[in-house]
């Protein structure tokens, strides 16, 4: 199993309980399958009969009876919550794991997508995790323990409003409850799986690439980078629930997650989300022979750098764009555009002589973003000789708008 190629030992959950909704099929059966390697016990929740009864009898034929139950639920429906929360209370007394894996994917320009199609995704991919925050919470909070998981896929994109628009609504109510338990000792995150082959986005994503005029394969050729198979997806979530605590709070990924515990999966590509172009190379090596400058040069130094930077995001295919502008949001608390706003606002300011400690701070929340930037890619480029001269670029960014920040106080 892709989980074993790393440094987690077999026990690390054990004697948790775990509850998995749509673990039927896909990720979500994959993610109880890690779930239970890592040494829990898992509770498939999961509206198909037929495909809960056979993922049960696998995981117990491969790891042992018992260590998988079937319970049928519609995570929709307020009563099948009770009724499956009733079962595995009785069964082993506690929860101490919820994974919202459960989605439908309706697709379609918003125009044409049938209220019901609507209605049907809020009650799956919205409705279903209040209820079972509403339902498991208060038991954790209880015992001073637990992990509650959101399953993301944010961002806007064309022809996946009905799904996008609740599954961004996740990324919300995880970081509500979040806020809400802190201290409590229970871990609340969102983690998106990325583009995966499974059953449900084969279908959903052909309909998409329809819309968008091409096939799904060059759907799928078109956002690469992006792909992660179901194994290493489920693995993603069984090892950000193992590290639960040090996701609370965050939005995450399947694919960072499994860089960050340095295990390799099997379509894995050196990717360039975040990689510096050769003109910035150039600007940094100038940075470094330049000790002294004026504002106006600094500025100048931090807005090309900016905008080339953010001309390349825009560039990348869809769920990479999605994953960036989530990214940057989540470490700056504005948006790309929005901090570009604020850089062309403070070379207003200095043509005019305007105050300019307003800009202060998101220079240095831009600074701080450019060094996740480097956390980041020591997680996942391989070629050393790449990743020091990477480095050695966003470097000369940060000092870049370091010197700014200075030059302005």
């Amino acid at each position: 199993m892709i989980i074993s190629k790393g440094n987690f030992n077999q026990d690390t959950l054990k004697g948790e309980i775990a509850i998995v909704t749509g673990a039927g099929r896909g990720i979500g059966f994959e993610a109880a399958r890690s779930l239970v390697w890592l040494g829990a016990q898992v509770v498939i929740a999961e509206v198909n009969e037929k495909n809960g009864k056979i993922a049960e009898e696998k995981i117990n034929k491969e790891f042992g009876g018992g260590k998988a139950l079937f319970v049928k639920t519609d995570v929709g429906n307020e009563k099948d919550i009770g009724k499956m929360a009733a079962v595995v209370f009785k069964k082993f007394g506690k929860v101490d794991i919820v994974l919202n894996n459960a989605t439908v994917f309706p697709m379609g320009a918003v125009k044409d997508t049938p209220i019901a199609s609507w209605d049907f995704s809020y009650g799956v991919n919205l409705r279903g995790p209040v209820l079972l925050a509403r339902k498991f919470l208060p038991f954790m909070m209880e015992r001073k323990h637990g992990t509650f998981v959101c399953v993301s896929s944010s961002g806007a994109a064309p022809f996946m409003g009905a799904y996008e628009v609740f599954k961004t609504a996740q990324v919300e109510l995880a970081n509500t409850i979040a806020a809400e338990v802190e201290g409590t000792g229970v871990y609340v995150f969102t983690i998106g799986p990325g583009i995966s082959r499974t059953p449900g986005f084969m279908e959903g994503g052909a309909k998409v690439a329809s819309l968008m005029g091409m096939s799904l394969d060059e759907l799928f050729e078109l956002n690469k980078n992006a792909q992660i198979s179901p194994e290493a997806a489920g693995a993603g979530f069984a090892i950000a629930i193992a590290l639960a605590q040090k996701y609370h709070g965050q939005e995450t990924s399947s694919i960072q997650v499994l860089r960050e515990a340095k295990i390799s999966f099997a379509n894995e590509e050196e990717t360039e989300l975040q990689t510096p172009t050769p003109s910035q190379e150039q600007q940094s090596q100038e940075s470094d022979q330049v000790e002294s400058r004026s504002v106006s040069e600094l500025y100048e130094a931090v807005m090309k750098t900016y905008i080339e930077q953010s001309e390349g995001w825009k560039k990348r295919n869809l769920f990479e764009r999605q994953w960036i502008s989530r990214d940057f949001k989540k470490n700056t608390g504005i948006t790309i555009d929005e901090m570009q706003m604020t850089l062309k606002a403070l070379g207003n300011s200095l043509n005019t002589g305007a105050p300019t400690t307003e800009f202060i701070k998101p220079l240095n929340q831009l600074a701080a973003y450019y060094l996740h930037q480097q956390e980041q890619l020591k997680s996942f480029e391989k070629n050393l000789k790449k990743l020091e001269e990477n480095l050695k670029i966003i470097d000369g960014w940060i000092r870049d708008a370091k010197a700014l920040v200075q030059a302005l106080n």
